[in-house]
C-alpha cells in the first residue's frame, strides 16, 4: 500500500504486516469470489484512506495506544496515530486472535 501525504493532515502509512494482511485476505477470498475480493480490498482502501482526517472517529483498540476500523462485521483494521501519521497495522478477520 503507499505512503501516503496531505496538507491538511497526517500521511497514511501501511506496515509490512498490513499489506501482507490484506493480500492474504484478498487472495483466499479471490479462490473462490475474484469480484467480491477486489470489491472488498477497495472497500478496505477507501475507508482507510479517509483515517488521517478524522483518526479518532473510530473505536479505542483492544491495546493500549491503537484503534479499530470496522470495515464490515468480519473485517478490522488496526492502527495508531500520531499527529505526523495514520499507520495501519493489521488488517484482520473478526475471527483471528487479536491480540
Amino acid at each position: 500500500m503507499p505512503e501516503v501525504g496531505s496538507a491538511s493532515g497526517p500521511d497514511l502509512l501501511w506496515t509490512a504486516a498490513a499489506t501482507a494482511d490484506l493480500l492474504a485476505i484478498v487472495d483466499y477470498i479471490s479462490d473462490d469470489n475474484p469480484d467480491a475480493a477486489l470489491a472488498l480490498m477497495d472497500e478496505i482502501e477507501s475507508k482507510v484512506a479517509r483515517l488521517p482526517a478524522h483518526p479518532q472517529r473510530c473505536r479505542a483498540g483492544r491495546l493500549a495506544g491503537t484503534r479499530e476500523l470496522v470495515v464490515r462485521p468480519n473485517y478490522i483494521v488496526v492502527y495508531a496515530e500520531t499527529p505526523a501519521a495514520v499507520t495501519v497495522l493489521r488488517v484482520l478477520h473478526a475471527a483471528q486472535m487479536w491480540p
